[in-house]
């Protein structure tokens, strides 16, 4: 099979693709043939040896792959071959095949695509855990989502909106309102406004009646959670999912007891290995909102195996719209 070997750490580039043999699943894993996996920013610091969680090298990197079962390892039960999952493996997935845990396995309802699963893979559970579990939104507040066109935040919204949030798209710029309105944006936040501190907050009042926002759920940092933090009402709660516009904020202690506010941070693959019970619940009621069609997994962009490290940049660097997948097998079924 063909794999994305990561020997050392640097730009994907560094990485290679190559010919390796065919797993073996061990006791508790499953093989799969991957036929979509997601393409995510925390793959870039795998890539660059930066993200906390990396096994011993080479390895192949790659989180969340979705596929059909090859092979059963010993003691795995309720899983047959031929069956379509998704597979919440912390690497693995940027190959024709790949091992996953089966206890973070889960069968895919029949209208529910590989590529579908891709698509909802690590965002879909991000935006649960943020919203339901970190943020504790309840019906009727109003969920501020920055990064709103990313997978995260496309998630955040339609889960949010299913639950009875008011939801306010962060866009950057107002050509992406449209896209947004589509998932579920009850209104927009338009962040390429002059003065972004003060102009973020000013449009967050005005669509609260200067409550401003019961939760944030922030995936990119920076100088936009600076802002993001002075538009949160009395008693409200910012969830940190990520950095994806570069800068690691901080924070005055003061100024959350200023308005009795929350700031918690996620990292959603340590509820896997702490909380599989609430990773679990997320993940039946995230495919069965999907099987319904009462959530849509949303656009992607694909690409075959070879052109890894190209799908990667077209990420960082924003040129794909939707999220990215990876079809190392071809067209996923």
């Amino acid at each position: 099979m063909k794999a994305v070997v990561i020997e050392e750490f640097g730009p994907p580039s560094k990485a290679s693709l190559q010919d390796l043999p065919m797993p073996e699943p061990g006791p508790g894993q499953l093989l799969i043939e991957v036929e979509a996996a997601p393409v995510n920013f925390v793959d870039s610091l795998v890539f660059g040896g930066s993200y906390q969680f990396l096994p011993q090298r080479p390895f192949t990197p790659g989180k969340g792959p979705a596929g059909r079962i090859l092979a059963l390892g010993a003691g795995v039960e309720g899983f047959k071959t031929g069956q379509r999952v998704l597979g919440m493996a912390e690497h693995g997935g940027y190959a024709q095949a790949a091992l996953v845990p089966a206890a973070d396995t889960y069968v895919l309802p029949d209208s529910v695509s590989s590529e579908d699963a891709g698509v909802l893979s690590l965002a879909f559970d991000t935006a649960w855990t943020a919203l339901f579990e970190q943020g504790r939104m309840q019906p009727g507040e109003t969920v501020l989502v920055l990064g709103a066109t990313g997978a995260v935040g496309n998630a955040a919204m339609q889960l949010a909106k299913i639950k009875g949030g008011r939801v306010l798209a962060a866009v950057s710029s107002p050509d992406r309102a449209e896209e947004v309105m589509r998932y579920g944006a009850d209104g927009i936040i338009d962040l390429s406004q002059e003065n972004l501190r003060d102009s973020l907050r000013a449009q967050v009042h005005a669509q609260t009646g200067g409550k401003g926002a019961d939760v944030v759920i922030d995936p990119l940092g920076g100088d936009i959670f600076d802002a993001a933090l002075r538009a949160v009402a009395w008693r409200g709660r910012v969830v940190v999912v990520g950095f994806a516009a570069g800068r690691i904020p901080t924070i005055k202690a003061n100024y959350l007891m200023l308005k009795n506010i929350e700031v918690s941070g996620l990292q959603v693959s340590d509820y896997r290995k702490r909380r599989p019970d609430i990773l679990d619940a997320a993940f039946r009621e995230i495919l069965t909102l999907a099987a319904e069609g009462r959530i849509l997994p949303g656009p992607r962009k694909t690409y075959p195996l070879e052109d890894f490290a190209t799908a990667l940049d077209d990420l960082l660097e924003r040129r794909a719209r939707g999220r990215v997948l990876l079809l190392p097998n071809g067209s996923a079924a």
